[in-house]
């Protein structure tokens, strides 16, 4: 789920990102913001309530491409990307968008 909050101070959006992955030990955050390195999500809950949660701020007016990394080994989508585009490896990734929309 993405969640999005837009700053008055700075032109920046702080964007939440949180991903309920129950059997997870680890999920990273990779987004083309950072060149794709992964931030590791802060874990919270137990069981069916197991949620991660990271939290950037990110330029407004832009779109960035993003994925879930569960484990090390298995990507996920957002299912509240604002946008989904194809990427090198045949399958898509999640787009946001840092625009204001009202």
């Amino acid at each position: 789920m993405l969640k999005k909050r837009f700053l008055t101070i700075k032109d920046e959006c702080e964007v939440s990102f949180e991903l309920t992955a129950a059997e997870a030990q680890q999920v990273d955050l990779v987004c083309e913001s950072n060149g794709w390195q992964p931030i590791e999500m802060k874990k919270t809950g137990k069981g069916k309530k197991t949620t991660f949660r990271a939290k950037v701020r990110l330029p407004q007016e832009r779109q960035f491409e993003f994925r879930y990394l569960v484990d090390r080994h298995q990507w996920i989508n957002d299912d509240s990307a604002d946008a989904y585009a194809p990427n090198n490896f045949g399958t898509e990734n999640g787009v946001l968008s840092t625009a204001r929309t009202s």
